[in-house]
């Protein structure tokens, strides 16, 4: 059987070019630690999960899609609404950032824009919970934590499996990667929910695995080569042999991802949308940010 390359005997200068792809991940990186800091002054798009509102259980005796109930609560006004529906039972878990209030409930406010909106379709409100916002800060505490303690178990493996100029490089990589992902959300105006923490960590690992592989190159030719001086020549022969199996493994996850986000509706556009844009720029630390990364430490510590 005969196997083909998208790419053959490719001979870039990946090392050469460092310092402009060096410039470009640092307008990236400004770009999310602005999105960092505006999240933590609640100036983003954060979900319920983060900023605290109300959850309700809602269940319909006659057949109504997700599409025609987010159509009518956006109509009567409810515009920050997230909807999940419960396959096979008629029941649709609706999340709104409102609030009860003294005068007013939000469960009688959706009850009266779904009679409005969904005239004829009989409907009962099986519960109503609220979400503090204090829930919303542990959420992101301990989605912090989360990204934090990943970042270290990073550096501890890749150093036990490489070294620990690898595994500093791998764990830069990592974190520009999530920062990197933030920032474009964030720019973009999406919704940041759990599952875009869910996304985060998703791509953290993705990442990890395609700079192991590129890593694991180098070390073979490390061991290979003679003279030990010329690490960039290492490097740039490494990363060129891996290419296309970066190139064709990251174009098949985004076929996959392209159709969950065309096909898999409101609900999973943002998680579908984060793993798209986080296998973008996983794919392109690996070659461009961590492999130099090791070139660049590799000569300061020497």
């Amino acid at each position: 059987m005969e196997f083909r390359e998208i790419l053959k005997n490719t001979n870039l200068d990946f090392i050469g070019i460092r310092n402009k792809t060096f410039a470009i991940s640092a307008v990236l990186l400004c770009l999310g630690l602005v999105a960092f800091v505006m999240i933590s002054f609640g100036k983003a798009n954060m979900s319920i999960d983060f900023t605290g509102g109300t959850s309700l259980q809602i269940k319909f005796a006659d057949v109504v899609s997700i599409g025609d109930l987010r159509d009518a609560l956006t109509d009567g006004g409810l515009r920050d609404v997230q909807i999940q529906e419960v396959s096979g039972t008629g029941e649709f878990l609706v999340k709104t950032k409102m609030t009860d209030t003294e005068k007013e409930k939000v469960q009688d406010i959706v009850g009266q824009v779904i009679s409005t909106k969904l005239t004829g379709k009989k409907y009962e409100i099986l519960g109503s919970n609220m979400v503090g916002s204090s829930v919303g800060k542990t959420l992101k505490k301990n989605a912090i934590i989360a990204v934090v303690i990943s970042l270290i178990g990073i550096i501890i493996y890749i150093a036990w499996r490489f070294t620990y100029v690898f595994g500093l490089a791998a764990a830069i990589a990592t974190f520009h990667d999530v920062i990197v992902m933030l920032g474009i959300f964030w720019a973009l105006g999406e919704e940041m929910n759990i599952l875009f923490i869910t996304a985060l960590l998703t791509i953290a690992g993705y990442s990890l695995t395609d700079t192991v592989v590129v890593f694991d190159r180098i070390r073979e030719n490390m061991a290979k080569m003679k003279s030990k001086s010329d690490l960039g020549a290492v490097i740039n022969v490494s990363i060129n042999e891996v290419l296309s199996r970066t190139i064709v493994t990251s174009l098949t996850v985004l076929l996959v991802l392209a159709a969950l986000l065309v096909l898999g509706g409101k609900v999973l556009f943002e998680f579908s949308l984060a793993l798209v844009i986080g296998v973008i720029i996983g794919t392109y630390s690996s070659i461009f940010v961590a492999s130099p990364l090791v070139f660049l430490l590799r000569n300061k510590v020497r």
